[in-house]
């Protein structure tokens, strides 16, 4: 080989290695790192692919170190919802041959992220059929499930892998043969300013339960006058919480507190820090949560409208900023960027309608953030459910927190079995049906007649 072409070979290896090189350090030094991604990330993660250290916790961490970030984020929700099969049963040694069958010790056994050939809905990378691994003898043991397919286990109203309570034998008894609509709509009462107060980590030494009045506002701008006016008929007034409660915030490089004109959600989890842990677990706060900016609907997986696409998602966006209206919250807030067929559907539907009457309201947020009952340091309140993950994936979460304070289990099931039904914001009656009901009717008909005999 001759000298020039040594040299031209070394001349283009150098000019590449160069080229390549400067390419991958544009992007490590820019707000887009995608490019050192292995695989793109799950629906439910992709908010948070940038904060590579959210999951790798420790540089080229291994098994452990995934499964300690999974626990960290999911770690209570699987606590509260008495997970079915939790770590403990597959590190019991009785359960030694069915670790064998599927490795359920590990979170990343079946959630694997970077993997979109072999991942299904909700990030779940494992196969329909995972049930057969250690329930082959269903059949034998219940013959109510004798000639039903493995790859139906996890349908809307069966098996959740985690949660299975929705499927027990006394909860079905005990709602056989209710109506589609409940006589009642069901909903937990938010508590009055005066019980919020009580909540654990509410600073009642700063904001004591005092009404302020018009004159009272703090703001230093007497220009403020119509932000003034809009926070007098908030229940802030009457909790004693001023301007400069939300406005005067320390900064990371001193120590003073310095007015601010646009509060972060710091300002807002100084007394609703339940409501913040949640939205910051959420699909629209989760960014926040990782320390990356403010997510905004160009980021979505789903469609959002063009005008909104730049919004920048914080407590505010949807609360506004003085008036904080919770009927806007609930619907024109959604409204306003979502664009989906679902969300369109909304103001046809009979949810919407009732929601014009004085009395009642089904919202977007009713469903998607529903009010619940919480228990925290032996202290119980209810609160707005801000993390939107926890009663979406798999939906049948939403059974016993949302659909059943209206409907009747059966119908609740079959409605949430039916995607063309949800496409269609429930504008209309399920088209499929599931026979959970069904078998657990002529289970306690089986029973009863043996009793007899």
């Amino acid at each position: 080989m001759g000298i020039t072409r040594k040299r031209t070979i070394w001349l283009i290896w150098i000019i590449v290695t160069v080229s390549i090189s400067s390419y991958y350090l544009y992007r490590l030094n820019s707000n887009d790192k995608r490019a050192f991604l292995p695989g793109p990330t799950s629906h439910g993660h992709h908010q948070i692919e940038m904060a590579c250290g959210a999951c790798h916790t420790v540089a080229f961490g291994g098994g452990p170190v995934l499964q300690a970030a999974c626990v960290h984020c999911h770690g209570p929700a699987l606590k509260a919802e008495n997970d079915s099969h939790p770590k403990s049963k597959f590190t019991d040694p009785r359960n030694a041959d069915q670790v064998k069958q599927l490795d359920a010790r590990h979170c990343v056994t079946c959630h694997v992220e970077h993997r979109p050939e072999i991942t299904q809905a909700m990030g779940v990378t494992v196969t329909t059929d995972v049930c057969y691994n250690c329930h082959a003898d269903i059949a034998t043991k219940r013959p109510s499930h004798k000639g039903m397919a493995f790859d139906t286990c996890t349908s809307a109203g069966c098996h959740n892998f985690h949660d299975n309570r929705g499927l027990y034998e006394d909860f079905l008894d005990k709602h056989l043969d209710e109506p589609d609509e409940l006589d009642m709509y069901t909903s937990h009462d938010l508590d009055t300013p005066v019980r919020y107060t009580q909540h654990p980590g509410y600073p009642l030494q700063h904001y004591p339960l005092h009404a302020l009045t018009r004159n009272n506002a703090d703001a230093p701008d007497d220009k403020l006058a119509q932000a003034k006016s809009d926070w007098f008929t908030t229940s802030h007034t009457k909790a004693g919480v001023n301007c400069s409660a939300c406005h005067l915030q320390k900064s990371k490089a001193s120590e003073t507190a310095r007015w601010t004109d646009n509060p972060d959600y710091k300002a807002c989890q100084q007394c609703h820090a339940y409501q913040v842990k949640g939205f910051l677990a959420g699909m629209h706060g989760m960014r926040l949560g990782q320390g990356l900016t403010p997510m905004t609907p160009a980021m979505a997986e789903i469609p959002m409208k063009q005008d909104a696409a730049h919004k920048t998602l914080t407590c505010t966006i949807c609360h506004g900023a003085h008036q904080f209206n919770t009927q806007h919250a609930s619907i024109d807030a959604c409204l306003g960027c979502h664009t989906d067929k679902h969300t369109l559907a909304y103001k046809r539907t009979a949810h919407y309608k009732l929601t014009t009457k004085a009395d009642i309201t089904i919202s977007c947020a009713t469903c998607h953030m529903p009010r619940v009952r919480h228990e925290e340091n032996f202290e119980k309140f209810i609160a707005v459910e801000h993390n939107q993950n926890a009663n979406l994936r798999p939906n049948e979460k939403m059974l016993r927190s949302v659909c059943m304070n209206c409907h009747g289990l059966g119908f609740a099931i079959d409605a949430l079995a039916d995607p063309a039904l949800i496409e269609n914001n429930f504008f209309g009656q399920p088209a499929k049906h599931v026979r959970s009901l069904d078998m657990a009717r002529q289970h306690l008909k089986q029973h009863k007649m043996k009793i007899k005999q």
